[in-house]
């Protein structure tokens, strides 16, 4: 694992303007689990002038919507969401200060035009791996839209969690 660039949140534009697509990372610190209508609500929330429930600027949020933990489990499940579920609502939260996503699949050409004006980049981490992602999460804990259930707002502290640079902010992207 020695070729892992390591990143801890939050991220600096440095952290972002440094990293190339393809590149493998090892992502620690405070990183947040959102989904389809946490996004819609955040940015329901942004548009009408109010406060979201964690800062923007420099945070990664992970397309995730874990199965529940095991007794004496941290979480359960935590494999990414499709990235492209998101599509709708990330320019907005980049243009807010979003430094990274994190899920599995293409991004659209908005959300790429997006990451290189706002300097951002969308990680991929591994589809179907998702007991094994669990164990880079150290913390889990529901800090809003609890209502939600499974895609409620999560914040997680995770550990060196394994990720590729699926597309940096100079449009360089894995897909192609």
């Amino acid at each position: 694992m020695n070729n892992f660039k390591k990143l801890k949140t939050p991220l600096s534009g440095s952290d972002i303007t440094e990293l190339r697509a393809g590149e493998q990372v090892q992502l620690s610190g405070i990183i947040y689990a959102a989904r389809d209508m946490a996004h819609k609500r955040l940015c329901e929330t942004l548009k009408s002038g109010g406060n979201i429930p964690f800062e923007l600027n420099g945070a990664v949020i992970y397309f995730l919507g874990p199965t529940p933990a095991r007794p004496g489990k941290v979480i359960g499940s935590a494999g990414p969401t499709t990235a492209s579920r998101m599509d709708a609502f990330s320019p907005q939260l980049i243009e807010c200060g979003l430094k990274a996503t994190i899920g599995k699949g293409y991004r659209n050409q908005t959300v790429r035009d997006a990451m290189k004006q706002h300097k951002a980049v969308h990680f991929a981490a591994l589809g179907g791996a998702g007991a094994l992602l669990s164990k880079y999460i150290v913390s889990a804990e529901v800090i809003a839209y609890e209502d939600l259930g499974t895609e409620a707002i999560r914040k997680l502290e995770v550990n060196e969690l394994p990720l590729v640079v699926a597309y940096d902010s100079y449009g360089g992207s894995i897909f192609k």
